[in-house]
């Protein structure tokens, strides 16, 4: 069945009727965790927690990442199969160029371009893929870099899908969000990504939030945690709270970092969660268990 498609409606996104509609998912941490990518783990993700959307990540600079010595077929192949369980399942599914190492999404625009090109090519039937172009761009001023950036790869996924939604990074690992008031790209269905690590952004980087959403900047909380930024250390869940019912409040859809149980504060899943789906209390971490009991809205 296909899913509604979206589209940005004012500072969020909204069904065809135009009632607004909040995402609510999971990342995975890049392809390094590949046990993960099943019907089953993204069933229990739909079915246990109640979680509507799955991102996932491909890395660009890093070993193993796709611009680098990373196996480009089997990463491709990864992205694809991992679009066809979500479909299946009646998921959003978000196909992000995780630019983090390479600061600039310039340094591999070229193979940006390439793969948007291939991707939107095979999903362009689906209603349901949102294309997240560049992760968290660093060292990039949304004017001089992140837009001219946008402005050549946007047009190739329209090529294939004039309607996708299109998440676009924004500079000082997509906190900047400010920054693109005033400067918003013209193609209707662009939303502008935020992230926070609660741990870490309080006071200044919620008030970028609010700046923003007051100037009527469309905005998609495409990474989040309630750890620090490094995706490790001590848990804020006072400030988790607060971004979360933020979120809440204005229909910001949020997507969760990471399905996995690599041994860092971020992941879901404790390091010695054994299984690959379905997965009982006392394999989730704290984390884990804090954001089930905000997506499923039940006690754990």
């Amino acid at each position: 069945m296909d899913l509604p498609r979206l589209r940005v409606n004012k500072t969020t996104l909204c069904d065809e009727s135009g009632k607004a509609v909040q995402l609510r998912g999971i990342s995975t941490l890049g392809f390094r965790y590949p046990q993960y990518i099943t019907e089953e783990a993204f069933r229990t993700l739909r079915d246990e927690w109640g979680a509507n959307t799955i991102r996932l990540a491909m890395y660009t600079d890093e070993p193993g990442g796709y611009c680098t010595d990373g196996n480009k077929e089997e990463l491709k192949q990864l992205m694809i199969k991992g679009v066809g369980i979500a479909t299946k399942l009646s998921m959003y599914v978000i196909v992000d160029w995780h630019i983090l190492y390479d600061k600039s999404p310039m340094v591999y625009k070229e193979e940006a371009i390439r793969f948007f090109d291939e991707m939107a090519g095979l999903f362009s039937g689906h209603t349901n893929v949102i294309y997240e172009i560049c992760n968290e761009p660093q060292e990039s001023p949304f004017g001089s870099v992140i837009r001219p950036y946008s402005l050549e790869v946007i047009p190739v996924i329209r090529k294939h899908d004039k309607d996708a939604v299109i998440i676009v990074g924004t500079d000082n690992w997509s906190q900047d969000v400010d920054d693109v008031i005033g400067q918003r790209l013209e193609d209707p269905n662009v939303i502008y990504a935020l992230h926070f690590y609660a741990a870490t952004h309080r006071d200044k980087l919620f008030k970028k939030a609010q700046t923003a959403l007051k100037a009527g900047i469309p905005i998609f909380i495409s990474e989040c945690s309630i750890c620090d930024a490094s995706g490790d250390g001590k848990i804020d869940r006072q400030w988790g709270k607060k971004w979360i019912d933020f979120a809440d409040k204005n229909d910001l859809s949020y997507i969760v970092w990471n399905l996995s149980n690599k041994d860092e504060s971020s992941s879901i899943l404790r390091p010695d969660a054994a299984s690959l789906s379905h997965w009982k209390e006392e394999e989730y971490s704290e984390t884990g268990l804090w954001f089930k009991e905000r997506i499923s809205g039940q006690k754990v």
